[in-house]
């Protein structure tokens, strides 16, 4: 009896699990696709992955990196803006910097101070007391020589009116007064021939070394503020008010690298589409402006021809383009570029993939 029971049940459950995975079956096999891949229009086609960019004559879109370090303060713009060359598009913390070159501008003016005095000399009030000097040096060698023509008249009408001493005083008197005039007539010709020749080069050298400290560091002053390099549109602001920006970029969570703060664009009259040719399949490409190509907009039916524009003539390893952040694949890709003129009904963006289909020659 009990060997019937295990039969029957292990009937029921083969039975059980049939109709479970019949009914499973038909509705996973009933289930659409996500999206119809793109079939080849080409008899002979090359499949190739690709990605949208901005349309540059040269080049890929203009990431943007800041040259000093600091704390991001202002962001004036916004994603998609169309931006004009010059256009302020971030501001950096440059309180430390703009101190610096004040007192960089401050001690330059000093320096220049320094040597328009040095250039200005001799001063009118320090000219018209060495003339006064002069004057006076010259009345005291008069008086001098006066006193000493007296004693030597009166002792020549008698010797005992004046004694040796005091015409010997007399006369070292004179003596001292003249070399006291020499004096004062050299420091006269000191002071109105002005600065040393030698001071005031000294003194524009340390001007403009000081000066040329000053123009660097408003050099350095002024790369806290990022401006537009060329007229085009922000595709991307990939860092906020208050981080902190290095030359390397932003610090990206999910990548765990280094992003641009910023990547911009050129207008959107044309849109450029990057496609990478495997190394086997080059030598089947047809030459450049024969080349002809579709670009497949996944999960629509939506296909637009493309033009030729360039090929980036470098053998690179291929970074797959797929879900993962940093996969590389042991394979080796052409770059060539093609563009196409956006319609207005195609919602297509910089960083989107696409499928390409290159016809061989």
């Amino acid at each position: 009896m009990r060997p019937r029971i295990e039969l029957v049940l292990a009937f029921l459950g083969l039975t059980a699990g049939l109709i479970v995975a019949w009914f499973y079956g038909i509705h996973v096999v009933s289930q659409p696709p996500a999206f119809s891949p793109a079939a080849n229009p080409y008899a002979k086609g090359i499949y190739a992955e690709g990605i949208v960019e901005s349309y540059q004559n040269n080049g890929e879109n203009i990431n943007i990196y800041p040259e000093v370090p600091g704390r991001i303060v202002d962001i004036p713009i916004h994603e998609g803006q169309l931006v004009h060359k010059g256009t302020i598009l971030l501001r950096m913390d440059d309180s430390v910097q703009r101190g610096t070159a004040e007192q960089q501008k401050s001690q330059a003016e000093a320096a220049q101070a320094m040597l328009e005095e040095l250039r200005a000399e001799p001063r009118k009030e320090t000219f018209e007391v060495s003339e006064a000097q002069l004057t006076y040096a010259r009345a005291q060698l008069k008086n001098t020589q006066d006193e000493l023509q007296k004693q030597e008249a009166s002792y020549q009408l008698d010797p005992k009116s004046v004694s040796k001493y005091t015409l010997d005083d007399a006369i070292n008197a004179v003596k001292v007064a003249a070399a006291n005039l020499r004096v004062v007539e050299k420091q006269y010709e000191l002071t109105k021939a002005g600065a040393w020749i030698y001071d005031i080069r000294n003194q524009e050298k340390t001007y403009e070394a000081d000066e040329k400290a000053y123009l660097s560091s408003s050099a350095l002053l002024a790369k806290y503020t990022i401006t537009a390099p060329a007229d085009g549109t922000i595709l991307a602001i990939q860092a906020a008010v208050g981080s902190y920006v290095t030359p390397q970029g932003t610090y990206d969570t999910y990548t765990q690298g280094s992003d641009p703060m910023i990547v911009m664009g050129a207008s959107e009259t044309y849109v450029s589409v990057r496609c990478y040719i495997d190394e086997i399949l080059i030598h089947r490409l047809a030459p450049g402006p024969q080349m002809q190509a579709r670009m497949f907009i996944r999960g629509t039916n939506t296909s637009v021809p493309l033009e030729f524009v360039r090929i980036q003539p470098y053998v690179s390893p291929k970074i797959e383009l797929s879900d993962e952040r940093l996969e590389r694949v042991d394979v080796r890709v052409l770059p060539v570029i093609f563009r196409f003129a956006k319609p207005k009904n195609l919602a297509v963006y910089p960083g989107q993939l696409v499928d390409v289909f290159v016809a061989e020659k």
